[in-house]
């Protein structure tokens, strides 16, 4: 045998020695690790970990939706039914296997606490499935290190609240614009009533406020981009929702061609578009404009250019940053609306109280349309908004890889680097220990002393996250949809369609998978004074 044969058989001996160690030896040794340290979980298979039994057990939870009726909301055995099931056994801290990848499962808030704030410095965002990068974009939300800060910092004055007051007229104008034209729907039906799926309508409110934060007075120019975007996320969300071929998605198909067409439309109408406002030059002298993003990272790419060694915004940073912008603020804030509605349909006594709130700050059918003011007092709202983000958290998990090795927990739990941490939000949200024995029921004066004070741990409430990288839009998700269940209390009443069926699931984000159909009702008059009695869920 010549010595390319034996070159030939030293290289597949050590691909198979890598195989068997990156694939049997190195995820026995980190099960070892964590048994030593009283952590167990589900036992790790040869090359699929405990994928098989994850799916299993997610499919035969969400095959039958949740029996009416709708007062018990205890929904994590459907939405994360593998951390349910396994948390009884093995407790809130166990390790799961993505195949040969560790994942560290954290559900206890003070951990939660480290991990995101204390001990921030090492751990990262992992690197997420290449499909979920095609819809969210390379933006802030998967930026590490300084160019994330940098970008944080670029992007933040947009989200500011008195920038945010600049925008709420021309976001309530289209939110009046909608409630008009559920209203006509109804006049012209003899029932004098009209079903709405509002999962689909909330996504127009939302994208019109999206467009807003992300373009300002560019905002007919930014409506072409972001509708040339919504088709390039339903070509991704459509392959999303498949079964993942490694490299399917450079192959030339008709799906994938139309895909490239679309992205190369976006970002041609981007460049020309930053082109005008560079030559404008006037993003920063418009006094009384609320300051939008575009013209933040064209103002920052400017400075930055100037500044010897500084890595600059380039023209595709802009593109990726519109694009995670469009996906997570239109889905998030349309998800909290839809659950909103969902949940005062579901809870009439709540939405008698709540619009009875809504009138007296901001006015019947003739009153104006509701301003942060107004906003701000809408006490019963905010706490209605607040027990929907525990019930429904439109993120239900988040994950962090470690660094490097690391100590939590006063030295208690040691993790090896490269070690995934899956912080499952939906069940701390819904942890009897934390919230008390109502945990499952719709109740928002829990809210009443305020965040801080509605669990037993201030990191029991997680929406938006926590620390440096709580998202950069929850003030703009919750003013948003505060203004829009607003406008729909003081002209309607509503209630379930009978068509609808209660099956949270998630794809990506949660969602009613089944549509959120409402029956509205155009109000004629003023809601009763209720009464002082407690509101029981």
């Amino acid at each position: 045998m010549g010595w390319w044969g034996w070159a030939a058989i030293a290289a597949a001996a050590w691909v198979a020695l890598k195989a068997v160690e990156v694939l049997w030896w190195r995820p026995r040794r980190v099960e070892d690790h964590f048994a030593r340290q009283g952590i167990r979980g589900p036992r790790y298979r040869f090359m699929v970990g405990c994928v098989r039994e994850m799916v299993a057990l997610m499919v035969a939870a969400s095959a039958k939706p949740m029996p009416p009726p709708y007062r018990n909301h205890n929904v994590l055995p459907r939405v994360l039914a593998f951390y349910n099931h396994w948390k009884k056994i093995y407790g809130s801290t166990f390790l799961i296997w993505f195949g040969p990848t560790a994942r560290l499962a954290v559900g206890e808030p003070e951990l939660i606490r480290e991990v995101l704030m204390a001990r921030a410095d090492r751990f990262d965002r992992y690197e997420s499935h290449p499909m979920v990068r095609q819809l969210e974009g390379e933006g802030l939300v998967s930026l590490r290190g300084d160019k994330w800060a940098h970008r944080r910092r670029v992007l933040t004055p947009a989200f500011h609240l008195d920038n945010l007051r600049l925008l709420l007229p021309c976001v309530g104008r289209t939110v009046v614009d909608m409630a008009d034209k559920w209203r006509a729907m109804a006049d012209a039906d003899v029932s004098g009533e009209v079903e709405i799926d509002v999962s689909d309508w909330f996504q127009v409110v939302t994208e019109d406020a999206i467009t807003l934060t992300a373009f300002g007075r560019s905002y007919e120019d930014g409506k072409v981009i972001f509708k040339l975007q919504a088709q390039l996320m339903a070509f991704a969300s459509e392959a999303f929702r498949k079964v993942f071929i490694p490299g399917y998605r450079f192959l030339p198909t008709k799906k994938n061609t139309t895909s490239w067409k679309l992205d190369k439309e976006i970002r041609k109408n981007l460049v020309r578009l930053i082109g005008r406002r560079q030559e404008a030059g006037d993003d920063e002298k418009l006094d009384g404009c609320a300051k939008d993003l575009l013209g933040l990272m064209i103002n920052a790419a400017v400075s930055r250019s100037r500044t010897r060694g500084a890595s600059p915004i380039t023209v595709n940073d802009i593109v990726e940053e519109c694009k995670t912008f469009f996906f997570a603020g239109k889905q998030t804030t349309s998800n909290l609306l839809t659950w909103a509605i969902v949940l005062l349909a579901m809870h009439p006594e709540w939405q008698d109280r709540a619009r009875h709130e809504v009138l007296d700050v901001c006015g019947g059918d003739a009153g104006v349309v509701p301003s942060r003011d107004h906003l701000a007092k809408l006490k019963t709202l905010g706490m209605i908004m607040n027990e929907t983000l525990r019930l429904y958290p439109p993120a239900v998990a988040t994950v962090r890889r470690a660094k490097a090795d690391v100590e939590i927990g006063g030295g208690r739990i040691r993790i090896p680097r490269d070690t995934e941490l899956l912080i499952p939000i939906m069940a701390v949200h819904h942890d009897a220990r934390l919230w008390g024995a109502d945990v499952a029921l719709f109740n928002p004066t829990r809210f009443a002393g305020g965040v801080a004070r509605a669990a037993r741990h201030p990191a029991a409430f997680i929406p938006f996250g926590l620390g440096a990288r709580m998202c950069i839009g929850q003030n703009l998700a919750v003013l948003e949809a505060k203004l829009v269940v607003a406008v729909i209390l003081q002209r309607f009443e509503f209630r379930l369609s009978p068509s609808y069926v209660h099956a949270p699931t998630v794809l990506m984000l949660l969602h009613p998978q089944y549509g959120a159909p409402i029956v509205f009702r155009p109000r004629t008059g003023r809601s009763s004074q209720p009464s002082d009695q407690p509101v029981q869920s």
